[in-house]
Formats: structure tokens, sequence, C-alpha cells
């Protein structure tokens, strides 16, 4: 039996995007409709506005509708903002077979151990991956069933969020109507959509940029090692931007994609860019090399702050695979070649693999995270196929 149709919804601080996909038998993912539109009542992943944005969410949900010939009855939503946090958290539990076998069911009961997080009433799990058993001492185990010993240990990463943040997003999803599978983080959805196994096994990092917030998930050995959120996105460079010249914000964002770059040139001295007159503000010149030590300044700290993070964790220095960005601001120009400075190491953009029916002007980094969303809905539905178990079927999708 065919698998129906997969909806994801990304309500990002810039845009509000909704995907409809259909799976193929070649494992490809064709996007049959697409809806989406500037975001309105969100700001740095924050609903500010309720009705603005369920104003928005019916309308692109509307808009897939039309163009894939899909009832839209339930979606995937991709989450971030909502002061995501990740921790690890370590659970242990006494093997009980008494031969030292360590069974299914002590898989499980080690990871419902290893879950059971004192978060307070203010915190909300979003997701739990799993990253490393341990049997009794020993080194690091990825699958302990069948094997022998007095206790089984788990490292578990946690993904938290606020309640009332998650609850907000929840709500606006639902107002049109229609039920919420699943929310996902979005940092997570855009790992799988660019990724290949090949990367995750020789050590990654994905930093997707977006509007209001960064987000980064390092795979090593082919398991999520850490991930994390900073409320800092594209839209800081524009204010940044709009500040610095006294332009109004839409002119900052015109002219940050049309001429701007992280990279400083000095052949840009000479060359101005030419700002309109409006209501409130006189018409300027901006010298373009001035406008790219303000682009510059502000994409280095960005970069230099997961930076700090990943030397914190411990795995600048396992990342055989590089960098890979993703994000509206990785098609910033300059920016990668700002990333191998930062890093020193291969920095990419990536882009959304095996999904058909995108033409080129929306198969970009930008779309990552959708695209990650829908191909997520399609795993669940394909294990729900095989069997009910969840947990160790979303190990699998976050791992290999």
């Amino acid at each position: 039996m065919a698998l129906p149709p997969v909806v994801g919804l990304e309500i990002g601080t810039t845009k509000t995007v909704a995907l409809v996909g259909e799976w193929r038998e070649d494992n490809h993912v064709n996007i049959i409709g697409i809806g989406e539109q500037e975001s309105a009542g969100i700001r740095k992943s924050q609903i500010v506005d309720f009705e603005k944005v369920c104003a928005g969410i019916r309308s692109v949900l509307a808009t897939a509708e039309e163009r894939s010939d899909v009832s839209i009855g339930e979606v995937m939503l991709a989450v971030d903002g909502a002061r995501i946090r990740v921790d690890v958290n370590r659970g242990m539990v006494p093997v009980l077979d008494k031969s030292g076998e360590i069974t299914q069911d002590d898989i499980e009961q080690v990871m419902d151990v290893a879950s059971a997080v004192n978060l307070g009433s203010d915190r909300e799990i979003i997701h739990t991956v799993n990253q490393h058993f341990y049997i009794d001492d020993s080194e690091r185990v990825i699958n302990p069933e069948g094997l022998r010993g007095a206790r089984l240990s788990l490292d578990m990463l946690v993904f938290h969020g606020s309640r009332n943040g998650l609850g907000d997003m929840l709500r606006a999803a639902e107002s049109r109507q229609i039920d919420v599978q699943d929310m996902v983080f979005s940092g997570l959805c855009s790992a799988l959509a660019v990724l290949t196994t090949e990367q995750k096994q020789s050590g990654v990092v994905v930093i997707d940029i977006g509007g209001g917030t960064t987000d980064y998930v390092v795979y090593i050995h082919g398991i999520v090692r850490t991930a994390g959120v900073f409320s800092l996105g594209g839209d800081h460079i524009t204010n940044d931007i709009a500040y610095a010249f006294n332009i109004p914000m839409k002119q900052a964002e015109r002219i940050k994609r049309e001429y701007g770059s992280a990279r400083v040139n000095e052949d840009d001295g000479i060359e101005k860019v030419k700002i309109a007159a409006e209501v409130g503000f006189a018409g300027c010149e901006i010298n373009r090399k001035a406008l790219n030590q303000v682009i510059n300044a502000r994409t280095d700290e960005m970069l230099r702050k997961v930076g700090r993070e990943l030397q914190r964790e411990g795995v600048i220095h396992q990342l055989g695979a590089g960098v890979v960005l993703t994000g509206g601001c990785a098609n910033l120009d300059g920016l990668c070649a700002i990333g191998e400075n930062v890093y020193g190491m291969p920095c990419s953009v990536g882009s959304p693999r095996n999904f058909v029916g995108l033409n080129l002007a929306t198969a970009g980094p930008e779309y990552a995270s959708a695209c990650g969303l829908v191909q997520y809905g399609f795993r669940i539905a394909q294990e729900e196929k095989v069997t009910s178990g969840f947990s160790g079927w979303f190990k699998g999708l976050l791992g290999q």
C-alpha cells in the first residue's frame, strides 16, 4: 500500500512554508505542492501576534492544498526558538536476566530511565535521541542486545523547550482545524535533508542560519553528538545595516540580498549603492565596502559563537567532513569563505538531497528544514508499517 502524502509546516521568523510530498519507490520525495509567504507576528522564532501567525498558516496551507490537489488534515511541525536547549542525561539499570544477557526489555527500561529528566513545570521535552550504551565499565556500545553484563547505561540527548512557547506554536498550527502529528526541532530536519551517511560518520556540523535564530547539529561516528540554538540570525544583519546607514528595514534587507557579501574586498570601496528616498528617510548612497564591513562583523560573530560551543563540547577537531551551512543566510555571498576562516576547515552550502519536484529557485538551503520535515514524516510512516516501536526508529533516523 502506497504511503499517503506528508505535509511539513515551518513557521519561521522570515517566512512560513508548507510542503506537500509524495514518497517514490526510488526513495526520493516528490514535492507536489508548496505554499509560502512572508511571516508576520513572529520575532526570533517566537509568536508575538497570534492572530497574524494563524492567518499566515491558513494562507500557506490553502495554497499548498490548491497546488497539490491534496486535502490537508494533518502536518508535521518544525519548531525553533522557544528557548530550546539540549542536555545529555545518563540512565542506568541492572540487567534482569540471571545469565546477564541483555534483552530488548533491558534496553527499553534504560531508555525510560534516561529520558526521565526533571526539567521543571515550564519545560517540555521535544525529542530524546540515543547516543551510546555502556555495559558495566565498558567502552561505548552501539547495540547491547545479546551481550552480557551486570548493568546497562545509556547516554541520551534530550531536546526540550519552553512549554508555553511550544504550546503557542501548536495552537497556531491547529487553528486551521488540522492535527499536528509531531513537532520536530528544525535543526535536526535540516541535517536530515542535506547530509550523507558518510558525512555523519566522518564528523560534521550543520549550521542553519534563519531569520531569527541559528541552529547547529553535530554528528560524529554517525550519532548526533550535540546541538544548540542561538537567538541570532539574518534579521540581525538587516538590523545592523538599517542602524549603520539610517535606512528603512525593507531597504536594508534589499541591499543585503542584492549587494551584500560577508567578505570585504578593497575593490568594493569604489562602488556605491543607491537608496531611494521614502517618507521620513532621505535618499542616499552607501559605500559597498562599508556595507560589507557591517555584514562581515555580524556573520563573523555568529559563526564564532557556534565555534565556541563546538570548542566547549570538545568536538571541533572531530569534524572530518567540515561545516555545512543551511537556512536563508547560507545564500549570502562569501559566507562559506568566512566559515572556512573561522573554523579552519572546509565549509559548504547544503541543499536538500533526494527530492524532486522543486525547481532550482526553490531547492536551495533555505528549504532544508521544511524538506527534512517531510522526509521525517515518511520515515515515521515507513516504520509504522513494520513495527509499533518508535524509539529505535528515531535513533536510526537521526543517526545513520
